[in-house]
């Protein structure tokens, strides 16, 4: 939001997936909205305002520290994927929401987007 950590991504991205598990719900406010990218296509220009927390071992969120949002998400049993948020993202885009993954922790408030695949991970 505050563009303290510019970043930019030198290949394809995946398409959107909305993750609705009870960390990302917590980590976003809502079920987050994330693409996908080879950690080594991402090009952080100054990595100083960006932290990690790991709320799990091998699971590890991050974020910029001077304003907070929400930026990327990565396993350490994934060393060839980073998840990115797609809402940091520059439009146009033209990315499309694929797939809805942690349904059964899906939030109460809001029903599942009509005609995007969800799945039911646990």
């Amino acid at each position: 939001m505050c563009g303290s950590v510019d970043f930019t991504i030198d290949s394809e991205l995946r398409d959107v997936v909305n993750c609705h598990c009870h960390r990302c719900r917590r980590w976003s406010g809502h079920y987050w909205a994330a693409t996908a990218a080879s950690p080594t296509e991402l090009r952080i220009a100054d990595d100083t305002t960006l932290a990690w927390y790991s709320p799990a071992d091998g699971i590890e969120y991050g974020f910029c520290r001077t304003c907070g949002s929400s930026l990327f998400w990565r396993l350490a049993d994934r060393p060839d994927l980073i998840s990115v948020s797609a809402g940091s993202l520059d439009q146009p885009t033209g990315l499309h929401t694929t797939a809805q993954i942690w349904m059964a922790e899906h939030g109460d408030y809001h029903p599942p987007l009509p005609g995007v695949a969800e799945h039911h991970l646990d």
